[in-house]
């Protein structure tokens, strides 16, 4: 159960260092605001109107969409894991986040290749939000058809990759016939941002979040009984293409969600399942989800407090510091145990 006294006091660490973390980040900026101010921002009244206007419309937010963003992938990237059996498994490293990435190219880029009425209706955030849904459904369930008919693990994320590959040709096509505006908008949302969204635009991420997070709930007993194979799973009495479709929606809604307002974000999927098996010695999802949970927005506020480099007016690609955290820590992680445990 979540609140056994072995893990309990691993939670409440987790807990408090996630509100140390949110607090940090949210005192930080290019913009030095003393932390009484912030503090009276949000538990009371400022005579300064823009300090008030900076933390409560943006880095309010913005630490919010980095909960969501790290806990989000994190999830996505355990149940990839599990569902596929393979360690190195996730959104990025399947196609899932390649997919939606297309999907967002073909909205952003497309307009130049395909003019008409029908492209100009599709300017909006929110056609960004579907296309991006859209396509890291289809490539993941592509990718669950092939690997009902290959079972090798390592020819699946092979394929997984070729994916990735193709929407990267196809984004390449569309890049060479789209306006130097267009291709730079793509370009920044590949960045990666955090503090692009209002409070309105991170409502409704929350939204499909939540939807996600639900079902990946409601799968907790389904990912217990896939550990220990399909076969075993079927003598427990579980509907394997039922499950198999519930994680399908859930980390298509997460990934592909987080990716359309947030840019393609690697290696938190990845890293962060695999950090948690680490601290907490468990396969037990009961344990893990609300574990990821946790360490996925810990480490992503952390993350985003480095690319603000505080006291400067620079903000680096919240892509470009995940990255380079998150790759060497999967790096570590492989070499310091080579059978990874499930």
């Amino acid at each position: 159960m979540f609140y056994q006294n072995k893990y309990t006091l691993s939670f409440i660490v987790l807990g408090i260092l996630l509100i140390a973390c949110f607090f940090v980040n949210i005192s930080l900026g290019s913009i030095s605001i003393p932390n009484k101010v912030i503090f009276n921002s949000l538990f009371g009244t400022v005579e300064n109107i823009s300090w008030k206007y900076i933390v409560l419309d943006y880095r309010l937010p913005k630490a919010f969409t980095s909960i969501i963003v790290g806990s989000g992938l994190g999830i996505s990237g355990l149940m990839m894991q599990t569902l596929f059996r393979n360690p190195l498994a996730g959104p990025f490293v399947l196609g899932i986040t390649s997919g939606a990435s297309l999907g967002v190219a073909i909205v952003t880029l497309g307009t130049s290749v395909f003019s008409g009425v029908l492209w100009g209706l599709l300017a909006s955030k929110w056609s960004i939000v579907i296309a991006a849904t859209l396509g890291s459904f289809l490539v993941l369930l592509t990718v669950l058809i092939v690997s009902t008919k290959v079972r090798d693990a390592m020819a699946i994320l092979i394929i997984g990759l070729m994916f990735g590959s193709i929407s990267a040709a196809v984004v390449n096509v569309l890049s060479y016939f789209s306006s130097a505006e267009e291709l730079q908008q793509y370009i920044f949302w590949g960045f990666g941002s955090l503090g692009n969204l209002s409070w309105y635009e991170l409502f409704i991420l929350f939204v499909i979040y939540s939807i996600g997070i639900l079902i990946s709930l409601m799968s907790i007993k389904s990912l217990n009984s896939l550990l220990l194979g399909e076969n075993y799973a079927k003598s427990l009495g579980l509907n394997i293409k039922k499950s198999r479709f519930l994680i399908i929606i859930s980390t298509s809604l997460l990934a592909g969600t987080i990716t359309a307002f947030s840019g393609p974000i690697a290696f938190i999927g990845l890293a962060v399942p695999h950090i948690t098996r680490q601290l907490f010695s468990t396969s037990n999802h009961k344990i893990l989800v609300p574990a990821v949970f946790l360490l996925g927005a810990i480490i992503m506020l952390i993350c985003d407090s480095i690319a603000q480099l505080p006291a400067s007016d620079y903000t680096l690609p919240i892509n470009a510091i995940t990255s380079l955290i998150g790759a060497p820590v999967v790096i570590w992680l492989l070499v310091r145990k080579r059978k990874m445990m499930f």
